[in-house]
C-alpha cells in the first residue's frame, strides 16, 4: 500500500489525512511538532475506520523519521493567516519552517514527491525545490485546484447547475494575483460567456480572488481547510493512481509562458512521476501580462529572502 506523509496536523493536515483514509489511498504518517496532537488525531481517525469503512493505517508522531518510506509528502506546516494579514506577511517565518521541514523530508524520505500547501504557496514551493534538490517534477504546490474549486462553486451557485458540470482553469499565484481564464471556463462544455453576463463573470472572478479572505473573515481565528484538503487529495490520488489528471499546480517554470526561475500556477499533467508535462496555453496579451504580473510578486518575495 502506498504511504502518504502529512507534515502539519492542524486543520488542513488532519482533514487531508481523513479524506485520504476514506479513499484508502494508502497508509498515513501524520507529523507535527506539537506533542500529542498528531498522536491523538491519528488515533481518533484510526478508530473511525470501522464505522466509515476504511483500513488505512494512521500513525501520528513528533518524529520526522515517521516519514520513512513515504511515496508523497504533503506539507501543510506553517503559521495560519489571520484577518487583515496578507499571505506575503507570512513570508519570513514560514520560509524558516519550510526550510527545516524540507531538510527532514530529504533525510527521511529522499524518494518522495513533495506537495506544498503552506503559504505563501508559490514561494514555499520554490524554497522546497531549492532546499531539496529533488527537481521540478517531484515538487509542486496545491493552489489552482482550490482556486478552481471556489470558482466552479460560485459559477454553479449563480447558474443553479450541478457543480460537477463546471470546468475551469486558473493561472498565476495563489492569492490576490491569481489569473482566472473565463474563456476556458465551461458548464458541460458551454462557455460561461454564453450563460452569464460579463458583470456576473467579473463578480464571480473577484469573489474567487477573495475566496480565502472571505472565509478567514468569517472564522476570525482560522482559515479554510475542508476545500483545501479536498483539493490536496485530488492531486495525491492523481499521483498515486497514475491518473494523469490535467490540473493547475504551482511548478518551477523554465521558459514556459516566457517565465523562468519562479514557481507559479499553470496547468500540468499530474501522474505517478509527479509533473509529467507542463501544458502551455495560448494566452492573449492581457492574460499573459496578468500572469507575468502575478509571478513578479513572488519573484520580489524571493528577492527579499535573498534567493
Amino acid at each position: 500500500m502506498p504511504k502518504i506523509g502529512i507534515v502539519g496536523a492542524g486543520n488542513v493536515g488532519a482533514t487531508t489525512a481523513l479524506y485520504v483514509a476514506q479513499k484508502e489511498l494508502g497508509d498515513i504518517a501524520l507529523i507535527d511538532v506539537v506533542d500529542g496532537i498528531p498522536q491523538g488525531k491519528g488515533l481518533d481517525m484510526l478508530e473511525a475506520g470501522p464505522v466509515l469503512g476504511y483500513d488505512s493505517k494512521i500513525e501520528g508522531s513528533n518524529d520526522f523519521a515517521g516519514l520513512d518510506g513515504s511515496d508523497i509528502v504533503v506539507v501543510t506546516a506553517g503559521l495560519a493567516r489571520k484577518p487583515g494579514m496578507d499571505r506575503l506577511d507570512l513570508l519570513k517565518k514560514n520560509a524558516e519552517i519550510i526550510t527545516s521541514v524540507t531538510e527532514n523530508i530529504v533525510k527521511y524520505a529522499p524518494d518522495a514527491q513533495i506537495l506544498m500547501v503552506s503559504n505563501p504557496l508559490d514561494v514555499m514551493t520554490y524554497i522546497a525545490l531549492k532546499v531539496s534538490g529533488f527537481g521540478r517534477k517531484r515538487i509542486y504546490g496545491q493552489a489552482g485546484v482550490l482556486d478552481c474549486a471556489r470558482y466552479r462553486s460560485f459559477i454553479a451557485m449563480e447558474l443553479g447547475v450541478s457543480m460537477e458540470d463546471t470546468q475551469a482553469i486558473i493561472l498565476g499565484g495563489h492569492g490576490d494575483t491569481m489569473v482566472p481564464l473565463p474563456r476556458y471556463t465551461t458548464v458541460s462544455g458551454i462557455p460561461i460567456a454564453e450563460l452569464l453576463s460579463q458583470e456576473a463573470i467579473d463578480r464571480i472572478v473577484q469573489r474567487t480572488r477573495d475566496g480565502g479572505a472571505e472565509i478567514v473573515n468569517y472564522l476570525k481565528t482560522g482559515s479554510a481547510y475542508y476545500a483545501p484538503a479536498a483539493s490536496v487529495v485530488q492531486m495525491v490520488e492523481s499521483v498515486l493512481k497514475g491518473k494523469n489528471r490535467v490540473l493547475p499546480a504551482s511548478v518551477m517554470l523554465e521558459g514556459e509562458y516566457g517565465l523562468d526561475n519562479v514557481c507559479v500556477g499553470v496547468p500540468v499533467k499530474l501522474g505517478e512521476n509527479g509533473i509529467e508535462d507542463i501544458i502551455e496555453l495560448q494566452l492573449s496579451d492581457t492574460e499573459r501580462d496578468e500572469l507575468h504580473a502575478s509571478s513578479a510578486v513572488y519573484q520580489e518575495s524571493l528577492s527579499d529572502l535573498g534567493m
